[in-house]
């Protein structure tokens, strides 16, 4: 999708969708909480985890990105409104599945762990939100650093699941960051560029963004309580 240029300035048209936008992640969060919340309390995700843990990763990682790319692509090019959130809505729920695992271990051998990842990293999203917004500094450029990253970030997570080396916590740490860096530039774009009537793609991409900073600092929080 291409984003649409606003140099203009910023109107209230322009100030409405930003605002819807961050309404539109706040929801999403709140979905997706709340989905984990129905699967653990029913015991639907001790049944799934059990299930995934025989499921090669990369099968499960494929799944979750082709998912991801559909949800985000939809969101961004269909017409119809209703669609569009159809899109958000598969997204999360792809989200809150391809977490299950990963929550449920740090339920087991981290308790707290979840809380507090999820606090760092409501901090850090609204931290990074704010210089963005109040900075209205337009960080597009690291479009490119992030394209560059993320593959290389695939490789090596690729490489470790072929050659069965662990990615230990400093890994973890620069995953952070690029998650952060995501996060910049996703608010910089909707501050600035996305079209006015794409608000809900837009919380589709920054919310991404987000749940991946939310599951290496779940990470982190996990290594230094072993």
């Amino acid at each position: 999708m291409e984003l649409a240029s606003t140099q203009q300035g910023y109107g209230p048209a322009r100030e409405r969708f930003i605002s819807k936008t961050f309404n539109h992640l706040g929801g999403a969060i709140l979905a997706f909480t709340a989905i984990e919340v129905i699967f653990f309390k029913t015991g639907i995700a001790e049944v799934m985890a059990q299930a995934m843990r025989h499921l090669p990763w990369f099968l499960i990682l494929g799944a979750f990105m082709l998912i991801g790319w559909l949800a985000s692509r939809a969101a961004h090019t269909v017409e119809s409104l209703p669609l569009q959130y159809a899109a958000l809505g598969a997204y999360i729920v792809a989200e809150a599945i391809i977490f299950i695992p990963i929550l449920y271990i740090a339920n087991q051998v981290a308790p707290g762990a979840i809380a507090t990842a999820g606090l760092v990293t409501v901090l850090a999203t609204v931290g990074l939100v704010g210089i963005a917004y109040v900075s209205r500094k337009d960080f597009s450029f690291l479009g490119s650093v992030l394209k560059w990253g993320g593959l290389v970030a695939l490789v090596l997570i690729g490489c470790g699941m072929i050659f069965g080396f662990q990615l230990g916590l400093f890994f973890c740490v620069a995953m952070v960051a690029f998650a952060g860096a995501s996060i910049l530039y996703d608010a910089s774009n909707i501050i600035h560029h996305y079209p006015e009537d794409r608000y809900v793609g837009a919380s589709l991409q920054l919310f991404a963004s987000v749940a991946l900073m939310f599951w290496y600092v779940l990470r982190i929080v996990m290594k230094l309580r072993d």
